[in-house]
Order: structure tokens, then sequence, then C-alpha cells
């Protein structure tokens, strides 16, 4: 793959014109946005891969659901459904995708729905009663069809858009100038112990505009792991071999995590939104225990006994600053609505 990436690099420029040129369009107002009178919040990356989109959106749903009527719209990648669908707690992946399952088994009292098209989403969201007062979009960056009043972009720490180049030898969708489109830049997965000297030369290399705010947040890990039957301690686990299941975009973080607390564990690693066949369900219900994402888990709960599966809960935690973020989204919806 690192090969076929690097054969593949004269095609970049030819990206960077067709992405630069789609941007400039809808800039100069010669392909049109949808913009909407109330707020609309926009989460995204300029990369491919794990940034932290569904603890953003879990933060926000958080910080939201009981100041507003609240939705999130996310395409629902890998569905097998197409259109407008509103996901309800007994939901499938796939039917619906997995995070936007993971939303609403979490937050069952929100409006959780996918489309595609975001537009049409929204149109479908707003019919409904009652209507919602803000939407958050999930991984909406680059569909500027819609045009959304506040954009969130997350980088991760350990692979920031500054030192990357675009598709398909780099992981960028676009190029880095895009980030100028948001209003707060997320540094995520950061070691908890960032100083202030560190924070400010990211910063600095990210070239922010002064309209820009730039935050820093790590990854918080539960002290249980949780299943149908309840929660069980990690310390438990440092007695108990396991097998730790992936199927996400970057698995690392959590993987030094454990070997961190020096527990004993086999990884198996899958592509990110993985689809598990049936002989692969088979292969991984062998094993006594099995650890698992949180979005893994909604994909692989109904072929587990209750004492098997279990799932590592994270959030998004701010380093510093939390408050500064919170009163921005929070002044944000009081001026839009």
């Amino acid at each position: 793959m690192i090969l076929l990436r690097k054969i593949l690099l004269p095609i970049v420029p030819v990206y960077y014109f067709v992405t630069w040129l789609r941007n400039r369009l809808y800039d100069l107002g010669i392909k049109k946005s949808v913009t909407y009178n109330f707020p609309v919040i926009a989460v995204g990356n300029l990369s491919v891969g794990g940034t932290g989109k569904s603890p953003m959106v879990e933060y926000l749903i958080r910080l939201l659901k009981d100041e507003v009527v609240l939705a999130t719209l996310s395409r629902g990648y890998k569905r097998e459904t197409n259109g407008f669908q509103l996901v309800q707690t007994g939901s499938t992946a796939k039917q619906v995708g997995d995070e936007p399952l993971q939303f609403k088994t979490k937050f069952t009292d929100i409006t959780v729905a996918v489309d595609a098209d975001r537009r049409n989403g929204i149109a479908n969201l707003v019919q409904l009663q009652p209507k919602p007062e803000v939407i958050l979009l999930d991984d909406a960056y680059q569909h500027r069809k819609v045009k959304a009043g506040f954009y969130i972009l997350l980088t991760p720490y350990y692979d920031l858009y500054s030192d990357d180049i675009l598709l398909p030898t780099g992981n960028l969708r676009e190029p880095r100038s895009g980030a100028d489109r948001a209003d707060i830049i997320v540094v995520t997965k950061c070691p908890n112990d960032l100083d202030i000297k560190t924070q400010k030369k990211i910063t600095k290399k990210l070239k922010v505009q002064p309209y820009q705010t730039v935050l820093f947040a790590t990854i918080d890990y539960g002290n249980d792991v949780i299943g149908l039957s309840g929660k069980l301690s990690i310390d438990a686990l440092k007695k108990t071999p396991f097998t730790l299941v992936t199927g996400i975009a970057n698995p690392k973080p959590l993987v030094d995590y454990y070997h961190s607390l020096d527990l004993n564990f086999t990884h198996i690693s899958y592509p990110d939104h993985h689809n598990f066949t049936d002989n692969e369900l088979d292969q991984l219900k062998k094993y006594e225990y099995v650890i698992t994402t949180e979005k893994d888990y909604v994909r692989l709960v109904s072929g587990f006994s209750k004492e098997t599966l279990w799932y590592q809960p994270i959030e998004m935690k701010f380093i510093d600053n939390q408050e500064i973020f919170d009163n921005h989204i929070l002044n944000y919806i009081k001026m839009r609505s």
C-alpha cells in the first residue's frame, strides 16, 4: 500500500487542482451552498481516518441535549439502505451505520438521522415535531452544498494536517487551505501532559487565521469496560488475558493505553467500519473475553453472549480551556436562535 501511494504521487497535483477549484467555485458563489436560519454545526476533518469525530459529536450532545431540541445528521457510512433514515434504538448498523447507531443507543432522547445528501436530510429533519432547534452535522466538512453556521475542524496530534499532503499519496481530502473555513480547530488525541510551549508550537505550525481558535483535547478512557451484563473493572482485566478487536481507522492510542496498563491481550485489527463476516464472527466467539471499541460493539453485539463481549468507553476531554470551547458553541447558538 505504501509503495502504491508513492507510485501515485504524480496524481496529487491533479487532485489538488480539482479540489481547489471546487472550493473556489463555492467560495465565489458560482456553486451554491444552502444556508439556514437556525444553528447548524458541522464537525469534520481535512484527512481521511480517525480524528475523533464521534467523541466530539458526543461531547456536543452532552453540552446541548438539555438546552435545546437537538438532532444529529450523519452519512451513515457503509449502511445497506439509501436516502433519509431516522435511527431507532432497535436499528442495526447495516441499516443506519455504526456511528449513528452508537449515538442513538447512548442518547435515546435526541433525534439521530442519516442521509448522504445533507440538504435532503436537513429538509426532512425540519419537518419533524418537535422541530430540531440545533442540528449537528457529523463528518460534513467537505459537504459544501450545505453551509453550516459553525465549523469545528479536528486534526490528531500525531498526524497534523499541516504535515500531510493530498490523496492518493497523503491522507488529505482537500488542500490545507480548507482549514480556513473552520471557526475552531481542535487538536485531538494529545498526550495528557501536553505543555503550553508545545501547544503554541503546534498552533504556529497550523498557520491559523486571526478569527480562529485552537484548542487541545485528549482521550479519556473509562475505568470500566461495558457489556450487556453490566460493567467490568479494567483492573480486573489485569488478571485475565483477553482479545482486543478493533475495526477503526487508528487503534494505536487504545493499544498504547492498554500496554501502559500492563494488560495481557492479543490485538486483532480490521479496517475502519469493517463488516464482520459470519466466519470472522465464528472465530471471534471462540475467545473467552473480547474487548472492542464502542463503534465496533454496535456491529458485534447481536452475535455474542453477554459474558463474552465488552467495549471500552471513551470521551473527548479538553486539556485546558474547555470553557472557551463551550462558550463559543453556546454563544453561537444564542446568536443564531
